[in-house]
């Protein structure tokens, strides 16, 4: 399961947020988007987790929840849309 992570404080690095949700269950991948000219964070990523009973635990879980100082914003990540 995909899922968004918003509200990501910039000192949050991709370690720490992979340990917050890994206490939820195994953790696929973890990506915090990083923006292209200034190379800083741009506040929010993305969290894959193993399995979908383990991804909506994580969102109950963490949602709306501090982390260094700013509350997560957790929900399930929509598809990308194309650019026209």
């Amino acid at each position: 399961m995909n899922i968004y992570v918003g509200n990501i404080s910039f000192t949050l690095s991709e370690e720490e947020l992979q340990e917050t949700f890994a206490e939820f269950g195994q953790v696929k991948s973890c990506k915090i988007i990083m923006d292209r000219e200034t190379g800083r964070p741009k506040g929010f990523g993305f969290v894959e987790m193993n399995s979908e009973d383990e991804g909506k635990a994580a969102i109950e879980g963490l949602d709306g929840v501090e982390v260094s100082g700013r509350p997560l914003q957790v929900n399930v990540a929509r598809p990308r849309q194309p650019r026209s």
